[in-house]
């Protein structure tokens, strides 16, 4: 029997009854990958398999689907203290040029294994703050990844910005380059919280990089929303979306809020009591969800909305989404080469991780090797399972077949019959699918199929952020 959605009066919303958002309010992983990070091998890779499997992914894919790259840039002028990146605290911007002749090192490792120009199909800037570096200087960087390579026709192309430091002329010569969508960082315009967390910016300046990219001509602007964070309560949130709505990004992605002090200790300036406990915090998404609907936005699924006309959407609706270590995409290559300091790459068969801290990072690529910090091997296994997990998350189905039947073992099978009596998925033989009601508990569905983390559950307690 559906388990009966708990109504509250003061909101007008359906929400998950109490009793499943704290059975569900587990540690899971985001699935960027699987296996995830933690789940890696032990053992550090060596660089030469490492490329091997690179230039089989290249060689499979490259003429058909081109190839992803990611760039991290982790400086920044002030710690946000909610933040999760690996990022550099700085406001020396002499480290830009080295920083850049670094990565094109590193780049140059990779073009060294490849036999043909690679085609870069899709290219995202990430950080840390990309916007930290002065335009002259991003365009440097560009123009020298792109000097050995062939770009895409339907190339995808993006950056994130910081609304209080990206300038116009940034958003030009980005443009100029290729760059079709930003992402700016917002969180919350609540002047307590913004106090908080450290990261002050006014909507003025928010409003000004959001006209301006316009003017210019990208066609997908994204806001970065976060719920979970101190202070905030359903009053600030509704106001901070109904300032959002006046600008209109074409995506929102509205994230659940990592409380991981021992991961992060700039989150120790604030405690938990500071923080909405878990019914408030589904409450507040709720509440965001609600109101992000009523403005028409769809929910893509992990907490990521987008209007109609926005190419994310369109990929949901033809099935044809993605997803990787930058989040959902529109584009589905088999390699993903990561470049800069704990960079992730993904090379269909295998994943790589570059060294987190910078110095150590610029060190081995000055004497010409990778900066390797962990990889992993997938194994069959691995490999059926990745495929299904991307399924539900990308698609909110799972296929059932004679190669992947496997994986539905006898437990599986008990926790799924559990979750379609609580109304969060169907299934059967051939097929399961995701409710409406499932989609809010995506991760935990997911994290059925996660043999890695059935495994550690018997023997530790993995690093993860709650799934509520």
């Amino acid at each position: 029997m559906t388990a009966e959605v708990m109504e509250t009066p003061a909101l007008g919303l359906a929400l998950p009854p109490l009793n499943l958002i704290q059975k569900y309010n587990v540690p899971a992983p985001r699935y960027t990958s699987y296996p995830t990070v933690p789940f890696w091998d032990q053992a550090v890779p060596k660089a030469e398999d490492w490329f091997k499997v690179v230039e089989r992914a290249f060689a499979e894919s490259n003429a058909q689907k081109g190839i992803s790259l990611y760039l991290h840039l982790p400086f920044c002028e002030a710690l946000c203290t909610y933040c999760g990146c690996n990022t550099r605290i700085t406001k020396n911007h002499g480290v830009e040029g080295g920083y850049i002749q670094t990565l094109l090192n590193e780049w140059q490792l990779y073009l060294n294994h490849f036999p043909e120009k690679p085609i870069i199909r899709e290219l995202h800037l990430g950080g840390g703050t990309p916007t930290f570096f002065s335009p002259a200087n991003l365009k440097l960087l560009m123009e020298g990844i792109f000097a050995a390579a062939e770009i895409h026709p339907e190339r995808e192309f993006s950056f994130e910005g910081h609304p209080n430091n990206t300038t116009a002329e940034h958003l030009q010569v980005l443009y100029d380059l290729g760059f079709r969508r930003v992402s700016f960082g917002i969180q919350d315009f609540d002047p307590l919280v913004q106090l908080t967390i450290n990261r002050i910016q006014p909507y003025e300046n928010v409003k000004f990089v959001t006209e301006a990219a316009r003017r210019i001509g990208y066609e997908s602007v994204n806001f970065d929303l976060i719920y979970g964070l101190p202070y905030q309560t359903l009053t600030s949130v509704a106001a901070t979306i109904d300032q959002v709505a006046t600008l209109r990004p074409d995506r929102i992605a509205f994230y659940s809020y990592a409380h991981v002090p021992w991961v992060k200790p700039g989150q120790r300036s604030y405690s938990e009591k500071d923080l909405p406990d878990s019914l408030a915090k589904r409450a507040l998404y709720e509440l965001g969800l609600q109101k992000l609907v009523a403005l028409g936005y769809h929910d893509i699924g992990m907490d990521h909305f987008a209007l109609p006309q926005d190419p994310l959407y369109q990929a949901l609706q033809s099935g044809t989404l993605h997803r990787n270590f930058m989040g959902y995409t529109t584009c589905h290559t088999d390699l993903l080469i990561g470049l800069g300091t704990s960079s992730i790459s993904d090379a269909k068969y295998s994943y790589l991780q570059n060294l987190k801290k910078v110095e150590d990072y610029k060190a081995s690529i000055a004497v010409g090797e990778l900066a390797i910090l962990k990889g992993h091997f997938l194994s069959a296994d691995d490999l059926i399972r990745k495929e299904a997990i991307l399924n539900i998350a990308c698609k909110a189905v799972l296929p059932i077949t004679e190669v992947n039947a496997f994986i539905l073992d006898a437990d599986t099978r008990l926790k799924l019959k559990e979750m379609a009596a609580e109304g969060l998925l169907t299934f059967n033989q051939q097929l399961l699918e995701v409710t409406d009601l499932g989609k809010a508990f995506i991760r935990n569905i997911c994290m059925l199929f996660d043999q890695k983390v059935k495994q550690a559950a018997r023997t530790e307690n993995p690093t993860f952020s709650k799934a509520i």
